[in-house]
């Protein structure tokens, strides 16, 4: 039950939370990171915890010459190893189990992973949530504080809901073209987190010794190998059984070695939720760096950002919207986007009716009449007679 209890906790991490207590300031792939990511990352780090799910983490057996505790402590805190030339071997008459058999010549697959899963479980959580602390800070309640009074309000006396209005309004008209700081953070920190879960993949691979890059696709090939021919890829990463080696002094003094089997029962875990992240990781790669690429639409091409406005300001004009986002800058339209989800539909369709009479009209100047586009003539004055030589000049 105590299990259940810490999942419960980490459980926090996704739960729904009301539109007026916390402000929207991010989407919906940022919030796949530092939600769900790392929930998921912190509740297999309970799971391979709690030893009442599985028993003991290893049990070795030996010939009874050294005491079980002994032998399980030092093939725990030290390593267990394989023999890879003898995993596809017949179970049971040439092997007693998969790759397990004669070490001599052969090369070990060393296994000392196992007794820091957990705190590496621990420590992906904390990295998938750090890029959500930055932008949290850096974004210091911004959103918060211009919605205040109007975020998750839907149905609220008009007299309120348009005095509200005018006061975000006039924020946005005083602070105009002053946000690009703000967009820059926002879109570093969503550009951290496609290079966290690349840098995950990588790390875990380095974890478990190179095999964890082609992990899932090999557990998809031995789904569809014949049942007679294939060999489990889950078991050659993580094995539940090892062997271990321990040396100690005889009676004599002279050296012993003692070959002890290992039943690693941790593993059985391990290897579903190493294939779980896999599937997740290369899931959340795909569309963080969509969700990266969409942004860089977003910065970089004014009608991309038109066409958002128009999405929520279907009434609107073309012109006036291309009118408004040309007034607007890329912080701008991120603190307009922002809005858009923490405000009701009618309150933001109202605020972009405004702002487009305020500012897409304004921005494009009337045609100049005729007398502007042409130069101003001087007076022709009357000719003037030149007394001295009795000839009319003109001035």
């Amino acid at each position: 039950m105590a299990v259940f209890g810490m999942v419960s906790a980490v459980s926090g991490f996704i739960k729904i939370r009301y539109l007026l207590d916390k402000a929207v300031i991010d989407n919906m792939v940022f919030r796949c990171h530092y939600r769900i990511t790392t929930a998921i990352l912190f509740t297999c780090c309970i799971i391979v915890t709690a030893n009442n799910l599985i028993g003991d983490p290893i049990s070795c057996i030996n010939d009874g010459s050294i005491p079980m505790h002994v032998i399980n402590t030092f093939c725990w805190i030290t390593y267990t190893f394989t023999i890879p030339g003898q995993q596809h071997r017949q179970i049971g008459t040439d092997v007693a189990g998969p790759g397990l058999g004669n070490e001599y010549g052969q090369e070990k697959r060393y296994h000392s992973y196992y007794q820091w899963v957990p705190f590496v479980l621990f420590a992906q959580g904390l990295m998938f949530y750090i890029p959500h602390w930055i932008w949290k800070n850096m974004e210091d309640n911004k959103i918060r504080m211009i919605t205040d009074g109007l975020r998750g309000m839907v149905s609220v006396p008009d007299d309120y809901r348009r005095e509200r209005q005018d006061r975000i309004l006039k924020y946005i008209v005083n602070s105009l073209n002053t946000h690009n700081g703000y967009s820059f953070a926002y879109y570093i920190c969503e550009l951290l987190n496609f290079v966290n879960v690349i840098v995950n993949i990588f790390m875990v691979d380095k974890f478990l010794g190179g095999a964890f890059m082609s992990y899932g696709t090999d557990v998809v090939k031995f789904s569809n190998m014949d049942q007679d021919k294939r060999f489990d890829p889950m078991i050659e990463i993580f094995p539940r059984l090892t062997k271990c080696t321990f040396r100690k002094f005889g009676p004599s003094g002279s050296l012993q070695k003692h070959d002890t089997l290992c039943v690693l029962a941790l593993n059985i875990l391990n290897e579903k939720i190493y294939i779980f992240l896999w599937f997740w990781f290369i899931i959340l790669a795909t569309i963080s760096g969509v969700a990266v690429l969409y942004s860089l639409m977003v910065i970089m091409m004014p009608t991309t950002r038109e066409t958002i406005i128009k999405r929520s300001y279907r009434s609107g004009q073309r012109k006036e919207i291309a009118g408004l986002v040309r007034r607007l800058e890329i912080g701008d339209f991120l603190i307009l986007h922002f809005l858009s989800q923490n405000l009701s539909t009618r309150s933001y369709y109202d605020m972009l009716q405004q702002l487009c009479s305020l500012l897409g009209a304004s921005r494009t100047p009337s045609a100049p009449s005729t007398l502007e586009m042409n130069p101003i003539s001087h007076p022709i004055y009357p000719p003037v007679q030149n007394f001295a030589g009795g000839k009319e000049t003109e001035t």
